[in-house]
């Protein structure tokens, strides 16, 4: 058998990360396997329908690596993968199933439909509709005037739902709704385009999220109404947030759009989801694999039968791990968009501006959690400060006279430095803190703050390097002006006082 799976998203609206993290078990499985991954359009909620949505669902897709090998953009014998374009199609299968004494108009009004439900509602029943026209006489609702086509579900017996993950479930017919599967402007629902479509694109496994398992019994009758062999169905748990509720924005970003925005690498996001609800194999502790060792990998019998848990702290940990192994080149390449939306750079690049940026990667590389990162990590770097203020410029157990002196042998010792690099730096600073009887750390300290307005930076001397000879020594000076006027204030002050 020619495995063939699919993802069909409805636009409308962002792509979920807890969906996307199904989207990777199918991809896996069809590479794995040597199958097919077909990427369907269900766009038959025209009332939800969101302009951009496909595009930004297709943009995703691309982001994480996961190529499809039919699509709207690609098609085959299949095709169309669009539902909007497949209406006809619909609309005959949904004759046939009336022809075959397995479907039924109706038209109630939406009243009628809305006074059934407060009725079940007021003596405890579970809301379905009552099948007020499921047995009238033929002809009793003309194709031309407006009905739905509703699936005339067993009353008596069971239907069972064979799953790959989770055996043999069964469903009792009398407690399924005899649901709508032709709406009253044509477009199918859910529920017949989605099995019409998966026969007719000879979709093999049906891989999907647990939320899903009420409505396979349906699916299951509608393929035995048809008289097709169903797919081989696998209902994967949800993914939840740390504090076991359905993933949602109170966690933070849920949308895979947002984790590129935020500065996760795609290939993080992508080794994270695949192990999200899915283990490698027993004995197995590493975390971190390559795309192609997930594809040999994957087994669907594999995936958890619990809830899948999304901790942001482990996509952090590992994506921080995935910036830490790129190149320095390739890290300069991800790292540039994010520094021009802050307005750091500008766009294009100028070229004397590379060899600043060059520096500054391997500064920042071991300290980045994400690629956004490098906007905190550098902005006092590649954007001028405001000087700060006297107070934060005062050494620990100093006061703003000693550190006044201190900044000012930093200053002439700078200005004189042949090459101005680090490993120059280095070496004479500590030698300079030893010669004021100084801690390297408190000598450091304010330095840190006179050039960078921040007490946490990259480490201080490849900073010193980047910022260049003539901005440092600008600050510098700022700093030592500010101090200065400290200083003058205390002896102002002190006059004052003993007088």
């Amino acid at each position: 058998m020619t495995v063939r799976v699919r993802f069909a998203p409805s636009p409308t609206g962002h792509p979920h990360i807890g969906n996307i993290r199904t989207v990777v078990f199918n991809w896996l499985y069809a590479r794995q396997q040597g199958g097919q991954f077909v990427l369907r359009i269900e766009d038959t909620d025209r009332t939800r329908y969101v302009p951009d949505a496909l595009k930004v669902i297709m943009d995703g897709l691309r982001w994480l690596g996961m190529d499809w090998d039919e699509g709207p953009d690609k098609p085959g014998q299949y095709g169309p993968y669009t539902q909007s374009e497949r209406l006809e199609l619909y609309k005959e299968k949904a004759e046939e199933l009336i022809a075959r004494g397995w479907a039924y108009r109706c038209n109630c009004s939406p009243e009628r439909l809305e006074m059934v439900r407060k009725l079940q509602a007021a003596q405890g029943q579970p809301p379905m509709y009552d099948r007020h026209c499921r047995d009238l006489p033929p002809g009793a609702i003309s194709p031309d005037e407006p009905h739905v086509v509703r699936l005339k579900i067993p009353l008596e017996g069971e239907t069972i739902v064979h799953d790959l993950l989770k055996g043999e479930i069964r469903f009792e017919n009398a407690l399924l709704d005899d649901q709508v599967l032709l709406k009253s402007d044509g477009f199918p629902t859910y529920h017949l385009a989605v099995v019409v479509d998966d026969h007719l694109m000879q979709i093999s496994h049906v891989i999907r999220a647990d939320e899903w398992l009420p409505s396979t019994p349906k699916h299951v009758l509608l393929y035995q109404a048809f008289g097709w062999e169903p797919p081989i169905f696998a209902h994967v748990p949800l993914v939840m947030g740390t504090d076991g509720k359905k993933l949602s924005k109170r966690h933070g970003a849920t949308n895979i759009d947002e984790f590129r925005k935020q500065g996760y690498l795609p290939e993080a996001v992508f080794n994270f989801l695949a192990l999200l609800g899915w283990a490698p194999g027993e004995g197995e502790e590493r975390e971190i694999f390559t795309r192609a060792e997930l594809v040999e990998r994957f087994d669907l019998s594999r995936v958890n039968l619990a809830p899948a848990v999304f901790s942001y702290d482990k996509l952090n940990w590992m994506n921080g791990a995935y910036i830490r192994a790129l190149p320095a080149e390739t890290l300069l390449q991800r790292l540039i968009p994010f520094w021009q939306e802050a307005g750091l750079i500008p766009c294009p690049v100028p070229a004397e501006l590379l060899p600043t940026l060059k520096k500054l990667v391997p500064l920042v590389q071991e300290r980045m959690q994400t690629l956004r990162d490098v906007i905190p990590l550098t902005d006092c770097i590649l954007s001028d400060i405001e000087t700060p203020p006297a107070e934060l410029l005062i050494g620990k157990k100093m006061t703003a006279a000693e550190s006044l002196a201190a900044l000012r042998r930093v200053h002439t010792l700078l200005s004189g430095l042949v090459p101005f690099d680090e490993e120059a730096m280095e070496p004479k600073m500590r030698a300079l803190a030893d010669e004021l009887q100084l801690k390297p750390g408190q000598l450091f300290t304010i330095v840190r703050v006179a050039v960078t307005g921040k007490t946490v930076t990259p480490p201080l001397f490849g900073t010193i390097e980047a910022l260049g000879r003539e901005q440092t020594l600008q600050r510098l000076g700022r700093a030592e002006k500010a101090l200065a006027a400290c200083v003058e204030q205390e002896k102002t002050t002190a006059g004052t006082t003993s007088q």
